[in-house]
């Protein structure tokens, strides 16, 4: 279960801490206590965001154009669009 510390991140905050610490194990630089914490907390950054994305998603609608040229929003259903393709 996340801590409640990274639940309060914004989405854009944690992406561009992840982005940081995968830069900084790629570099190779680290020592190798230090690069294990920096991956843990990358894990734990990917969790978060992969969490938001996903309440995002749910809540998505998207406008549908109906009969008569109305429009109306509807939920996305990603599995609909998927047996459309």
């Amino acid at each position: 279960m996340p801590k409640a510390k990274e639940k309060e991140v914004k989405f854009e905050d944690a992406l561009k801490k992840l982005e940081r610490i995968v830069g900084e194990l790629e570099g190779g630089e680290l020592p190798l206590d230090d690069s294990l914490k920096k991956y843990e907390e990358g894990v734990g950054l990917v969790r978060v965001c992969s969490q938001r994305l996903e309440q995002v998603e749910r809540r998505v609608e998207v406008l549908t154009k109906k009969a008569g040229d109305k429009f109306s929003t509807e939920i996305f259903d990603e599995e609909s669009v998927e047996e459309e393709s």
